[in-house]
């Protein structure tokens, strides 16, 4: 064998080795359903490899022991006439038959040392398991009724719904059902009244108010929680939000002015090289030799930056309504800088790096009003608002 696949062959019969030995560890102590995985899992990537033969013999033992220790939980439950216990049967019937539907594929399993194939006794579960949904959802149903007649918090309401959402999903299409689902969702919504205030002397745009309170703009999926930036008559609400524009600063508009020299020797011409007698000289394939004509040049560069900045300062408060306190606020701060550059020149722009020469081609532009810049910061307070209704819970 080659030297270099001798490594390699010893590290894959100990892996192969390691995963039975874990899943006959598996079966030793009791934990059928790691054993089961494990085997399938093996099986279903080639049960004809010689290598997964142990599996086989673990998945048929595991099977069994399984099936047999689940079906007496199940009785030993039943006895006792909990319908708490309904869920416990239901998943336990569940488990059975989605492990023999595992199984199933893989049939034939030969044993090829005891020279027979493995032995799996199947049982149709379908009855028992349609008989064990109904009296979950039943009791699902019942309970989820109880606790809306007791409900005293949205709490409660929202637990009876998780019940009804539970029992829609393992046994749908019953319209009361859906019914006292809905109604159990409304009840147990956080309806948040929202307002923006402006204690600044800066007028806040029209536009930023209405991109800051347009909620169906900001992805937000909270089941739980409702947000109102228009009074809705009518509707009680539990907690209020006030964004609270506390400070807006804006600077001058500032022209900054710089003053930049560059001086460059650039090629202006050529001159032919000459030896001592004043004949042309040429290179060895005949050409004549040319010397570059270097000239001094400069330019004066006029640097103009138009600069204006705005901060915005503003502080999210959430309020109970129930108790008129404020439960929490968190700091909004947000800034937006108009820069603009260009230049003049005098002189001779081939002295210029190309940066500063780009600057000769622009011009003077307005600045942006204080409405403009105020708008612009808007962006990041949104994004920030954002993140505080996510992360917030009530």
């Amino acid at each position: 064998m080659n030297r270099f696949l001798l490594p390699i062959f010893c590290v894959v019969i100990l892996v192969g080795c390691s995963g039975v030995k874990k899943t006959q560890e598996a079966l030793n102590t009791g934990n059928y359903r790691k054993a089961i995985d494990r085997s399938l899992k093996n099986l279903a990537e080639n049960k004809s490899k010689k290598g997964n033969q142990p599996y086989v013999v673990l998945l048929e033992e595991a099977f069994e022991k399984y099936t047999q220790r689940e079906l007496d939980h199940i009785a030993f439950i039943e006895k006792g006439g909990n319908a708490a216990d309904y869920e416990k049967i239901y998943t336990s019937y569940q488990d059975l038959k989605g492990i023999q539907d595992r199984i199933r594929p893989l049939l034939p399993l030969r044993i090829n040392e005891e020279g027979r194939f493995a032995t799996f006794t199947f049982e149709d579960y379908d009855d028992r398991l349609i008989d064990s949904r109904n009296q979950l959802s039943d009791h699902l149903y019942a309970t989820a009724q109880e606790k809306m007649k007791k409900a005293h918090t949205k709490e409660d309401y929202r637990m009876a719904y998780d019940d009804l959402k539970y029992m829609n999903d393992i046994d749908p299409g019953r319209d009361q059902a859906l019914i006292l689902m809905n109604e159990a969702h409304q009840k147990g919504i956080d309806y948040v009244q929202v307002r923006l205030l402006n204690d600044t002397e800066q007028i806040i745009p029209k536009r930023l108010e209405e991109d800051l309170l347009n909620f169906d703009t900001y992805g937000l999926d909270n089941f739980w929680t409702r947000y109102d930036a228009q009074y809705r008559k009518g509707q009680q609400y539990d907690y209020q939000m006030d964004i609270r524009f506390e400070n807006i600063s804006i600077s001058p508009e500032r022209v900054r002015e710089k003053e930049i020299v560059r001086e460059k020797e650039i090629e202006d011409g050529y001159t032919y090289a000459r030896d001592t007698r004043g004949n042309i000289q040429k290179d060895s394939l005949g050409n004549k030799i040319r010397i570059p004509v270097l000239r001094k040049v400069n330019c004066t560069l006029y640097q103009f930056t138009q600069f204006k900045e705005a901060h915005v300062a503003a502080k999210v408060y959430y309020r109970d309504l129930n108790t008129d306190q404020v439960i929490r606020s968190y700091p909004v701060d947000s800034g937006f800088v108009f820069e603009h550059a260009y230049a003049t020149y005098e002189g001779n722009t081939k002295a210029l790096e190309t940066e500063l020469f780009d600057l000769t081609r622009a011009r003077e532009i307005p600045f942006p009003s204080n409405e403009q810049m105020v708008y612009d910061s808007g962006e990041d307070i949104k994004q920030r608002l954002k993140s505080i209704i996510k992360r917030h819970r009530f």
